[in-house]
């Protein structure tokens, strides 16, 4: 199976983004019955999205998993849904590019939410088995990263794509905590360590719908 997996630049004054690193590490990982390939994208409302899909288009993935910082979160956080707003708050940081927008839909005419296609719950039991950190989120919020899997969601569903696409929050990094004590934090290791777990699931639950498809 092909996965693209992406992650963002550092973003709202930080130095650092652990889905950045975590790109970085993974263009040296072997998982056996996947092929990795990695995007790091901008920190803007159109660009990114727009980065994404023109590199499905180009690499043809099996799996979409766009990463993305969520920093005060406890656990690494699978998103359930992506909903077709984007909005920044008066007293929140614009994107890179220093839009702010407000009350503004996605795409005009798409539906006002779009569900993930991954295997979220078995995702996020494997990986609370393995002792990391991990929940279910029903909020992506309304900035970069739920815009990011709004719109590749979108473009499957428009172009009627067997792709499975979906969104995963990290924490901060203990680098990050460093300079602000009071910020909940994972190392990068444990972060690396899940996302090969989810990687994982997805080839699991693929072969178990394969093997579905034989016996029927």
């Amino acid at each position: 199976m092909k996965f693209l997996i992406s992650g963002f630049e550092p973003f709202g004054g930080d130095a650092v983004n652990p889905t950045g690193a975590l790109m970085a590490a993974l263009e040296y990982e072997v998982v056996e019955g996947a092929v990795l390939k990695t995007l790091l994208l901008p920190v803007h409302f159109d660009e990114c999205a727009d980065l994404l899909i023109e590199e499905m288009e180009a690499f043809q993935p099996d799996v979409v998993i766009a990463c993305g910082l969520a920093k005060g979160r406890t656990a690494i956080t699978p998103e359930r849904i992506a909903i077709n707003v984007k909005d920044i708050p008066p007293r929140s940081y614009a994107d890179n590019q220093g839009q702010r927008p407000v009350d503004e839909p996605i795409a005009v005419g798409s539906p006002d939410g779009l569900f993930s296609t991954l295997p979220i719950r078995a995702m996020v039991n494997d990986m609370l088995t393995a002792g990391i950190p991990a929940n279910v989120s029903n909020t992506a919020g309304t900035y970069i990263c739920n815009n990011t899997m709004y719109r590749v969601l979108d473009y499957i569903r428009l172009q009627q794509l067997s792709v499975r696409a979906g969104f995963v929050h990290f924490p901060a990094s203990t680098e990050m905590a460093v300079l602000e004590p009071s910020v909940p934090s994972l190392p990068l290791p444990v972060m690396l360590d899940a996302l090969r777990s989810m990687i994982r699931t997805i080839l699991s639950e693929a072969k178990i719908n394969i093997e579905d498809g034989i016996k029927k």
